[in-house]
């Protein structure tokens, strides 16, 4: 990211502007300029005040007048640049059998650095969970060996402190929203003015501002899970790991959550990775740098690896047309294609997606959707 400052102006002209105070707050945490957080922090109740009272309303000049000055001030202190990646975590030949099932965990590598973020896809009983158990030191291994880089003595301690791992359950919590948030910032050493002000960046990072007093049977559990990722981003953790966060949010949430956290992990406030289990494909392999695909405890797909592997392109997508006329546009013998009884695919050793796709548009094909999963862990489900 050479300049978000730009980027984030270029959202405020086209109207972009849920993204654009998102990023601004980022920039401004960037900074380490406590006054100039208070100031996006302020920027940001704004623009939720106008959003909130006045839906579709376009937002008064003023608003990204002041934009412009909060992100002059930001840039005049460096904000926006990335940490060199450090090594955080690698696993090596790492497997797990219970002692009282069938089931176990076939010997897996991996490594993730600073600003990674790695997805875990898989259908649900093939090992994601017990994977991510063991990487944050909740689970003993049977055999292979995972390495902590930035500890120099990785007991159970020094890992539940550098590690922070969010289960899809999210434990239940008393008291009001904020007060847990105030707490949870105090046990890792924020205190006084530094206290409120980083549980007010939380509350509006997070969009938990209008929920701050409420109790957890008044929240719905997508915002206990927002809730607990506010919790865990406060402890400043070096690697993130969650266990199928996607799952308890709406459509529009997953993708907003998933750049927040990347853009976050990538910030010099707090560099981290982050690791998450999945079976929402398409919008981990759009945030993911790397993916790995589990079935029956076998990584049986590596995307690091695919490259150079995978001699054959593939398209999905979705059309009214008859297989015939599909199998006669591109001729008998020459694809292969399978119907899963929603969506065609189009398997090719000889033509590339776009060629594919360009030839079904050039033959007035009716396609409502498609998408290019030859490096997807899709082929594999």
């Amino acid at each position: 990211m050479n300049n978000p400052a730009a980027e984030i102006s270029s959202y405020l002209k086209h109207g972009d502007y849920s993204v654009a105070v998102r990023r601004t707050l980022d920039l401004c945490l960037d900074s380490g300029n406590d006054v100039l957080i208070e100031k996006a922090i302020g920027w940001s109740r704004q623009y939720h005040a106008i959003e909130l009272g006045e839906a579709g309303k376009a937002l008064p000049a003023v608003f990204s007048e002041e934009a412009e000055k909060i992100l002059q001030e930001a840039s005049a202190t460096g904000a926006g640049s990335v940490e060199q990646h450090k090594h955080l975590i690698s696993a090596e030949n790492i497997s797990k059998k219970y002692n009282n099932g069938s089931f176990s965990l076939k010997p897996i590598n991996l490594s993730v650095d600073t600003g990674d973020v790695l997805g875990v896809v898989g259908e649900n009983g093939n090992g994601k969970t017990t994977l991510l158990r063991c990487l944050a030191g909740q689970l003993g291994l049977n055999n292979g060996v995972i390495r902590y880089h930035l500890l120099e003595n990785p007991d159970a301690y020094a890992i539940k402190n550098h590690i922070a791992f969010i289960p899809q359950r999210i434990p239940k919590w008393y008291g009001m929203l904020k007060d847990n948030l105030h707490f949870s910032a105090a046990i890792a050493g924020i205190n006084g003015d530094k206290n409120n002000l980083m549980v007010d960046f939380m509350l509006e990072r997070l969009n938990l501002s209008s929920y701050a007093h409420l109790t957890w049977d008044q929240i719905s559990s997508g915002y206990r899970t927002r809730f607990e990722i506010a919790r865990i981003l406060l402890q400043k953790p070096r690697l993130l790991i969650l266990d199928e966060p996607l799952a308890n949010l709406d459509i529009n949430a997953q993708q907003t959550i998933l750049t927040d956290l990347i853009f976050m992990a990538k910030g010099i406030h707090n560099p981290m990775g982050i690791i998450l289990s999945s079976q929402q494909l398409h919008e981990v392999e759009k945030v993911a740098d790397s993916v790995i695909f589990i079935k029956q405890g076998n990584c049986i797909y590596k995307s690091s690896d695919a490259e150079g592997k995978i001699t054959s392109n593939a398209v999905e997508f979705e059309t009214k047309a008859e297989r015939e006329s599909i199998i006669r546009l591109f001729g008998e013998g020459n694809i292969e294609l399978q119907f899963n009884g929603g969506f065609y695919t189009i398997i090719s050793a000889t033509l590339s997606s776009q060629e594919i796709i360009g030839k079904l548009i050039d033959a007035k094909i009716p396609v409502t959707y498609f998408r290019d999963i030859t490096y997807s862990t899709k082929r594999f489900f």
